[in-house]
């Protein structure tokens, strides 16, 4: 009986920590996943956002010293807001329909997005400080970093 309680015991803290990791990391997305978790740029005409929560979108490209340098820190935002928020990253050279969609022309550029409201694009690798700054002003959420 003691194993059993010991097995079962082990078996939750597994699958409460692998939540935990999966719901603080960025994800990659092509054009059909951006579709169907962000906005379905092929079928709507006016913005209309897929999620429930708030997310930043990266448009970057694995050859860009900028993005390079930015992406630990979003991996880093991820992390502290943990399920608050959502980032994204969409590699331009891959997922083009996106890309276009958005006009990005200039790598990194980032769309904040809010749960309710309409987007806004960032271009530019920034630093921590602006990222909070839009998570705050831009997407609405209140809530301090958690896992700082």
């Amino acid at each position: 009986m003691r194993k059993l309680i010991r097995y079962t015991f082990l078996l939750s803290f597994v699958f409460i920590s692998l939540a935990s990791y999966s719901q603080s990391k960025v994800i990659a997305l092509d054009d059909d996943s951006f579709k169907a978790k962000v906005f379905d740029f092929e079928k709507e005409k006016t913005w209309i956002f897929k999620g429930d929560k708030p997310v930043i979108v990266d448009f970057y490209a694995d050859w860009c010293g900028p993005c390079k340098r930015v992406a630990p820190i979003l991996e880093e935002l991820q992390k502290e807001y943990g399920d608050a928020i959502q980032i994204y990253k969409v590699d331009t050279d891959e997922a083009r329909k996106v890309a276009a969609a958005f006009r990005i022309t200039s790598i990194p550029s980032f769309l904040f997005v809010p749960a309710k409201g309409e987007p806004q694009l960032a271009k530019g690798a920034f630093p921590k400080s602006v990222f909070i700054k839009a998570i705050k002003e831009v997407m609405g959420v209140t809530e301090e970093p958690k896992n700082k």
